[in-house]
């Protein structure tokens, strides 16, 4: 049996406890998060945050609080809306993008490469953004967060690299035996890079999911129309956790613990999406940055 010298052992004692090290950095934001938010305000601010490990005075009502603004159940809803349909529609139209600048025999294949890579580097602003999406009618419209933003150039560089990746012949042989680009797409390249597109749809899943600024812009009429994270931005900011029917003393005594929950109530859901599509992450990421 080889035996580990002792500048081996030493080297992987230190690399464990740098390990646990680096766990307890990542790991003690989400702990303390995760506390405060079931601790009494009021001990928060006495004790001036909450201890490792046991929330001060352990209680639900940021949660109760947080959950009464109607504005919550109305931003779920949307976010989820916003989440499922942007997702769908940002996956299909990279994809479609992404399947014809896969293919080496495509004419201007480099030139128009660039041109949308060109978007990546250089935008129009805001202004004009917003003069387009209002000229569209998107304005006072959920379609209007998914429509104008659907494509990333880089979710698209990473899929079209993933359909690189397929060999050319599978699709030389689908299209002798009578297949269309449409068939070719949707079930022979999309299942075979499914790794790559798994990554794209997490992409765009966390960004629709995250995403405030925009409906901060084109939702200004009906606030029942605004998504969770917009919605939880104006509690944070003005810790109206009741629209009006709280009083402003009790709103300040439990204002403490309830941006802790609000932090806990937007991060949960998305992070539960995670463990079902890890198994692709590395591999779709490594496609590419490897072959882009």
């Amino acid at each position: 049996m080889w035996k580990k010298s002792k500048s081996r052992r030493i080297f992987e004692v230190f690399n464990v406890l740098f390990m646990f090290f680096m766990m307890f950095i990542m790991l003690y934001p989400l702990i303390f998060v995760l506390n405060a938010s079931f601790s009494d305000s009021n001990a928060l601010i006495r004790n001036g945050g909450a201890p490792l490990w046991l929330p001060l005075e352990p209680t639900a009502n940021a949660y109760v609080m947080t959950f009464k603004n109607p504005l919550i159940v109305s931003g779920y809803l949307n976010t989820i809306f916003i989440v499922i349909a942007g997702t769908l529609v940002s996956v299909i139209m990279s994809a479609m993008c992404a399947y014809p600048l896969s293919k080496r025999g495509l004419m201007l294949n480099g030139i128009i490469t660039k041109l949308i890579m060109f978007t990546m580097m250089f935008g129009g602003g805001l202004i004009p953004f917003y003069l387009l999406v209002k000229n569209l009618g998107l304005t006072d419209n959920l379609w209007g967060l998914i429509i104008p933003t659907a494509i990333s150039t880089y979710n698209m560089i990473v899929l079209r690299t993933g359909f690189a990746a397929v060999p050319e012949s599978l699709s030389e042989s689908a299209l002798i035996d009578g297949a269309g680009h449409m068939t070719i797409l949707f079930k022979i390249m999309i299942p075979l890079a499914k790794a790559s597109f798994a990554v794209i749809a997490l992409y765009y899943g966390v960004a629709y999911w995250n995403s405030w600024f925009h409906a901060s812009i084109f939702l200004q009429r009906d606030s029942k129309q605004w998504p969770l994270q917009l919605v939880l931005r104006q509690i944070l900011i003005m810790n109206d956790v009741q629209t009006g029917e709280t009083a402003i003393d009790q709103q300040q005594n439990i204002a403490e613990s309830i941006k802790y929950a609000v932090i806990v109530v937007a991060t949960v859901p998305i992070l539960c999406v995670y463990p079902f599509i890890q198994k692709y992450f590395t591999k779709g990421v490594m496609v590419g940055a490897v072959k882009g």
